[in-house]
C-alpha cells in the first residue's frame, strides 16, 4: 500500500532529522513521535522485532520526555552558583561559547575585573545549562549582561533561578533588574523569566 510506505518513510525520515537536534526537548519531542509512527508501521507488517524495539524507544523518550518537562521549574533540580567575575572556569565557558554569545548578544564584552559585577552559573546535576552576569547600574538596579542558555537547554528558561525573588540579588541589595536591548532574543526570552516592558527597558522587580 502506497499509504503505508509513505508512513513508513515519513517516520524514517523524522528520526533522521531528531539525531540532528541539539536542542534536548526537541530531541526527545521528535524522537517520540518518529518512533511512535514506526511502532505502528513495524506492527502493521507484521515486523514484530523492530515493532518492539521502537516501542521500546518510545516508552524511553515519553519518561525522560515526562521527566524534563516536570523538572523544568524545579529548584531541586536547577542550582545556582555564584562564581566569580573572573573565575576560570567562567572564563572557559564564555570562550567555549563565544561564537554562539556573539550571535545572540551581539557586541557583548565581559571584563570580570571590573568591580561592580556578578556571575552565576546555572547547573542541573555536574551539568553547565546556563550562565547570567550582572553589572551594578546604580540606584539598586542591576543590569543583565548576559543571560546565555547552552545550546541543549535553550528550549528552557534557567535564568529564572538567578532573578527568583527572595534569593542572592535581594542580598546584594538590588531592587531591580534591566535587561540589556543587546540580546536578540530578549524580547520573546525575558517575558518568560518574569521581566516586562517599562520606558523602552524590559525591567523586573527583584522584591
Amino acid at each position: 500500500m502506497v499509504w503505508l510506505e509513505i508512513v513508513g518513510w515519513a517516520g524514517s525520515a523524522l528520526l533522521v532529522w531528531s539525531l540532528w537536534q541539539t536542542r534536548l526537548l526537541r530531541f526527545r519531542t521528535y524522537n517520540l513521535v518518529a518512533s511512535v509512527v514506526l511502532t505502528g508501521y513495524n506492527a502493521v507488517l507484521g515486523v514484530w522485532p523492530m515493532a518492539a524495539v521502537n516501542l521500546a524507544i518510545t516508552l524511553i523518550n515519553t519518561y525522560h520526555l515526562t521527566r524534563l518537562l516536570r523538572t523544568r521549574d524545579d529548584e531541586a533540580t536547577y542550582e545556582v552558583v555564584e562564581v566569580g567575575p573572573g573565575e576560570d572556569y567562567l572564563r572557559h565557558v564564555l570562550r567555549r561559547h563565544a561564537e554562539d554569545i556573539e550571535q545572540h548578544n551581539p557586541g557583548f564584552v565581559w571584563d570580570g575585573a571590573t568591580t561592580g559585577r556578578w556571575a552565576f552559573l546555572v547547573l542541573r546535576g555536574s551539568e553547565t545549562v546556563g550562565v547570567v552576569l550582572l553589572s551594578d547600574a546604580g540606584d539598586g538596579t542591576a543590569r543583565v549582561e548576559l543571560d546565555y542558555v547552552l545550546p541543549r537547554f535553550r528550549d528552557f528558561s534557567v535564568g529564572k533561578f538567578v532573578y527568583r525573588r527572595g534569593g542572592r540579588l535581594s542580598e546584594l541589595g538590588f531592587r531591580r533588574l534591566v535587561a540589556t536591548p543587546r540580546m536578540r532574543d530578549g524580547a520573546e526570552y525575558f517575558p518568560k523569566v518574569g521581566f516586562a516592558a517599562a520606558d523602552g527597558d524590559l525591567v523586573r522587580d527583584v522584591a
